[in-house]
């Protein structure tokens, strides 16, 4: 049993698919049914034909990845996908293998594996670095096997939290050294070899927040946070009542408009900077202190994302109550920067540049 990530298009657009019926896999749609190819000559060869004029190493990229699709991912590898249009983890296991679709409308999603998915909402925030970095390995498909990766995987499946890496680095003396992207395949050019484990990221949008993630991670942790998150409100507007570290009884920041504070909406804001899921005690606490405070508005800042229970209380006072999770963080960080004191931009030193658009999918 090993690990495998599979992406579900450039711009996620596979990925309800995926959830909604049970599946992974799709694209290559230009390649015929790999059902009779029982090695991967075989699947070179439909590579061949379907793409006539690509070259080598483009040829040997695709038959490394569509041959783990027909024959190396097995039922009871883990698969993960990860979600572009929410930014969170998809975690499941393979129940059946290669599959061909024939009859399906759309040719992007006949090349398939059976998954029992069993979560969708694994924030990026609940993994460290090191494994992130295997996570935005720049294939489509691949295996990943740095750092511990199958193990720690399972256990986010098992815990919803990384345990991190207490092992020496994972050899990885097959991992493919390709470099140059073609961003609308997700697949590497300039190599001849067609091995798929532990690809090299690319510095993708994605990528990128996740360094500037884990860099509030170790600089704002606690108390750093409820200041950080202080700072974008006052710049969105608001004027901010910060509590001292320490016990706060379930309120860390009071703010509201006008001159002193006191205009309309009031708000009340809660802040864990936690790794795990929040749950519902927090979310009914937090709603009593916005009645006991007789704010208009209550704002829960949870890094690590809230569990189902804690949802499913939000979703009654959607008029009243917001919720920020680390990438909400990151989102309305990004949005005020420039206006931020010196004081927080000398801690978060950000850079705007242009990158190309590489995204794997």
């Amino acid at each position: 049993m090993t690990a495998w990530i599979i992406r579900a298009g450039k711009y996620g657009e596979r990925e309800q698919w995926a959830l909604q019926k049970g599946l992974s896999g799709g694209g290559w749609f230009e390649v015929a049914d790999l059902t009779p190819a029982t090695t991967k000559d075989q699947v070179r060869a439909a590579v061949e034909s379907a793409f006539p004029t690509a070259s080598a190493g483009r040829v040997a990229n695709f038959t490394g990845q569509l041959w783990a699709i027909r024959h190396t991912i097995t039922p009871g590898d883990l698969v993960v996908m990860p979600l572009k249009t929410t930014k969170k983890i998809a975690l499941g296991i393979c129940a059946r293998g290669y599959e061909y679709r024939a009859d399906d409308l759309d040719a992007n999603t006949r090349h398939t594996l059976t998954v029992d998915w069993k979560t969708t909402d694994i924030p990026r925030a609940a993994i460290k670095d090191d494994l992130l970095n295997t996570i935005n390995g720049a294939m489509t498909v691949f295996q990943a096997s740095k750092n511990n990766a199958e193990q720690r995987l399972r256990r986010l499946l098992d815990t919803g939290l990384d345990p991190g890496n207490n092992t020496h680095p994972t050899p990885t003396g097959t991992a493919t050294t390709t470099t140059t992207a073609t961003a609308a395949t997700g697949s590497f050019d300039g190599g001849e070899a067609d091995d798929v484990v532990d690809p090299p990221a690319i510095p993708t949008l994605e990528t990128i927040r996740d360094r500037v993630r884990t860099h509030l991670v170790e600089n704002f942790r606690g108390h750093g946070l409820t200041e950080l998150v202080a700072g974008i409100l006052r710049v969105e507007g608001y004027v901010c009542e910060v509590s001292p570290p320490g016990p706060d009884q379930g309120v860390d920041i009071i703010a509201g408009r006008g001159p002193l504070g006191l205009d309309s909406p009031t708000l009340i804001v809660e802040v864990k900077s936690e790794d795990g899921s929040i749950g519902s005690p927090v979310v009914r606490g937090l709603q009593g202190a916005m009645s006991q405070h007789r704010a208009d508005q209550c704002l829960l800042v949870a890094w690590g994302g809230l569990n189902k229970q804690a949802r499913a209380e939000i979703r009654t006072d959607r008029l009243t109550t917001r919720v920020w999770d680390a990438d909400d963080v990151l989102d309305h960080l990004f949005e005020v920067y420039d206006r931020l004191p010196d004081e927080l931009r000398m801690r978060i030193r950000l850079t705007r540049a242009w990158v190309l658009d590489e995204e794997t999918g």
